[in-house]
């Protein structure tokens, strides 16, 4: 999903359930950067490749847990690997198209089907329960203190037993009137499941009874017409520490204390893609294609690049020494974690990065909107 604010394409789903409408767009006008030539750039190699079918226009992020890595795609398909190897394990047909994934502990797996239905395996791929959501599920549930939580397009936000699909708690929140159609995410931390929403605002709710512990507004909506407005959050926000951060579209990005939403710093920025977080720095991709750090402390700018305009980038990775993002026609660029500068480059499979990127051990995991996850390990 692409926007622009002078130049767009906008297509409207009308959303009965929610009473709202989605939009995606693409910048039809302004091109690319082309990529500068890399005769010495770090040795970036692939330590596995593991082809799954396409996301066609959902996006289907990989997930880590237990010592394995789960993966699903727009045709049903659900699989296990060994993140170190790409070794299957077992793979799953689920019978139904899908629009999310996927969600687990490393015990249950859980992935949103087209028509709202949770599907949910154990461990070894046999499928343990099926419920329905009230709407379309396009982000990854998440599973943690024996619950599994699913947020549908009309921002319902719904808690089942991990063990039965028996329905826990649901707690609703506003929709504005027009919202991105992307997959704001979640996270568990602790006995909290802090959960991105459209209108800038981030919820955090304890997992046991769905009661909410803060709600925060990590930017306002601004400007005179509805597109203008849109300031939803983007991506998933990312727990470090004490701290949780998150990014908005035409907003801010913001780290907050995770205990009590008491906010540490904010800055100006549009992104439509989540921040990465590590002991010094969180890491953004614009919406314009710059890749900006700050300090996780004060907020302060530590270093911009300017180099990926507009190759619709993914959410970076920190990693080691380096930045880690994808792009557009499925290159994944490295960028010096201390000051920004481009220090390698590989590709994929040509297609675009958009989901979530992965660190498992020595190795970088990037699933492509064609299907193919891929680990990358550099020198």
């Amino acid at each position: 999903m692409r926007i622009t604010r002078k130049v767009i394409a906008v297509s409207l789903l009308a959303t009965a359930m929610a009473g709202c409408s989605l939009f995606s767009s693409k910048d039809t006008k302004t091109a690319p950067a082309v990529l500068d030539k890399m005769d010495n750039g770090v040795p970036v190699h692939t330590a596995w490749k593991y082809s799954m079918n396409k996301a066609g226009q959902n996006v289907f992020s990989p997930a880590l847990a237990g010592g394995s890595l789960f993966v699903a795609d727009a045709d049903g398909v659900l699989a296990r690997l060994d993140p170190a190897s790409g070794k299957e394990q077992w793979r799953v047909k689920t019978g139904t198209d899908l629009t999310a994934g996927v969600g687990s502990d490393g015990n249950v797996v859980v992935v949103g089907g087209v028509k709202g239905q949770i599907l949910a395996y154990d461990g070894s791929g046999k499928q343990l329960w099926k419920a329905q959501a009230s709407s379309e599920v396009l982000s990854s549930p998440v599973v943690g203190g024996d619950v599994v939580v699913v947020r549908s397009v009309d921002n319902l936000i719904t808690a089942f037993d991990a063990k039965t699909g028996e329905k826990k708690w649901n707690v609703t929140r506003t929709t504005p009137a027009l919202t991105l159609r992307n997959a704001p995410g979640m996270v568990v931390g602790g006995s909290n499941v802090y959960v991105a929403q459209p209108g800038g605002k981030l919820l955090a709710l304890a997992l046991a009874n769905g009661v909410p512990r803060f709600e925060v507004t990590v930017a306002e909506p601004r400007g005179a017409t509805e597109l203008e407005r849109v300031s939803d959050i983007a991506g998933t926000p990312v727990l470090f520490e004490k701290d949780v951060c998150a990014v908005t579209f035409q907003g801010r990005v913001a780290c907050y204390d995770a205990t009590t939403g008491v906010q540490k710093w904010n800055k100006e920025v549009s992104s439509d893609v989540g921040v990465a977080v590590d002991q010094r720095f969180v890491f953004v991709a614009s919406d314009k294609g710059d890749v900006l750090a700050y300090s996780r402390e004060t907020g302060a700018n530590a270093w911009k690049n300017e180099k990926l305009s507009y190759r619709q980038l993914s959410t970076p990775l920190s990693y080691g020494r380096f930045v880690a993002v994808g792009d557009l026609e499925g290159y994944v660029h490295f960028l010096s974690r201390e000051d920004g500068a481009i220090l390698g480059r590989t590709s994929t499979d040509g297609s675009p990065i958009k989901s979530v990127p992965l660190v498992s051990g020595s190795n970088l995991i990037f699933q492509t909107q064609n299907g193919t996850v891929t680990a990358l390990t550099v020198e």
